[in-house]
């Protein structure tokens, strides 16, 4: 299955155009993007899916020079599990101090 780009999602349908899973995002004002739902028909989960939306999420980010917050519970997990995303992570504003 293909996935597809939205605008602010990449998701996945059958040949019949049935939706089947999907990762949103929201973008700031700024030059930041805010994942906010991950989704899986449960008829697809353990295929390693999700993880194939996160990182189209991450290519989309490295592309347009844009930085990720994490904030569904799933991409913060994959965050957590994924050292070569770190620099698209938004790790706050490293110039404080």
């Amino acid at each position: 299955m293909e996935i597809k780009e939205g605008k602010n999602r990449f998701y996945m349908e059958d040949e019949k155009s049935r939706f089947l899973a999907e990762v949103t995002y929201v973008t700031t004002s700024g030059n930041e993007i805010l994942i906010d739902h991950t989704f899986v028909h449960p008829s697809l989960r353990g295929q390693g899916i999700a993880q194939k939306l996160i990182f189209k999420v991450v290519e989309h980010a490295r592309k347009n020079k844009l930085k990720i917050t994490p904030i569904c519970t799933y991409a913060v997990a994959e965050f957590q599990r994924k050292s070569e995303y770190s620099d698209v992570l938004n790790q706050g504003d490293e110039t404080v101090g």
